[in-house]
């Protein structure tokens, strides 16, 4: 029975997981985005927001707690510098996972994984999508249009009227 066993062994020793999980955290500090199974990337979801979260207090001691996990002392201060300003009022939900279909080999779900803040493609098109119900306003501005193309007969009759005397 597997009672109390709630996360992902990955088909893995605990070592070997957890440098695996130490290093896509690094990448995905350093990169902003990477491509992996969908099992990893829930994986790295449950590894990675913790540190973030903790990256948000810059102290000596949770500088220290997320390089025991990270090993890696660039990826450490890519995260404290530059992440944590950027998620500093985020409550959490600090990573996205995409899926893109099924890769060629083994058939295994894949998906990639991104900072959330990180993403400039989403952000854009999260601007467009700003108005989402119509209102009279576009009918009002169709107005001056009306008008402008009023005036433009007008300049056009004498135009014409010039060439019948």
């Amino acid at each position: 029975m597997r009672h109390n066993k709630k996360f992902n062994h990955l088909s893995r020793t605990a070592s070997h997981r957890r440098a695996m999980l130490s290093n896509m955290a690094t990448s995905l500090i350093m990169h902003k985005r990477i491509n992996t199974t969908l099992a990893k990337a829930k994986a790295l979801r449950k590894y990675i927001e913790p540190l973030i979260t903790k990256s948000k207090l810059d102290t000596t001691h949770s500088r220290r707690e997320v390089f025991s996990h990270l090993h890696n002392k660039y990826a450490v201060t890519e995260l404290f510098q530059i992440i944590s300003e950027k998620v500093g009022d985020r409550p959490g939900g600090y990573t996205r996972v995409i899926k893109t279909g099924f890769r060629a080999g083994d058939n295994a779900k894949t998906c990639f994984i991104e900072l959330v803040d990180f993403d400039e493609n989403m952000a854009k098109t999260a601007k467009k999508a700003k108005r989402t119900r119509r209102s009279r306003k576009a009918s009002g501005e169709a107005a001056p249009e009306a008008t402008s193309e009023a005036q433009a007969p007008a300049t056009e009759a004498p135009t014409a009227e010039t060439p019948a005397e």
